[in-house]
């Protein structure tokens, strides 16, 4: 089977995610990046958006997610969206990847991300 890609990058949400007490109290902004590997011969032929994954939609689902219920591991929050991207039976693969660039690191950097892939089990 042919996998083609969908990649959203930068869905910008606030969310409460982190070990510390300040992280939950007054949460911080997260950045996903996620890639779907899905076929999309059949959506290019019909022109229909119904036969592809609605980015729009896809990226308010991410946004509610990390917008939800806090955890304290960016790396649970990642599952918790390659979760709701693989409810989709035509998605094979997906990589999430989940910045926290206002983590609470005493040097200063540019960006501290996880990035997971999860595969569709058969």
């Amino acid at each position: 089977m042919e996998l083609d890609r969908i990649v959203l990058r930068g869905v910008r949400a606030r969310g409460r995610h982190g070990v510390y007490d300040v992280e939950r109290e007054q949460g911080q902004e997260f950045v996903v990046d996620v890639a779907l590997r899905l076929p999309l011969r059949a959506a290019a032929a019909s022109d229909d958006v119904a036969d592809t994954v609605h980015y729009g939609e896809l990226a308010d689902e991410i946004a509610a997610i990390v917008g939800g219920e806090p955890v304290s591991l960016i790396e649970t929050l990642a599952e918790r969206i390659a979760a709701a991207v693989l409810r989709d039976e035509r998605v094979a693969t997906v990589e999430v990847t989940v910045h926290k660039p206002s983590a609470p690191i005493a040097p200063a950097f540019d960006d501290v991300a996880v990035t997971i892939v999860r595969e569709r089990m058969p």
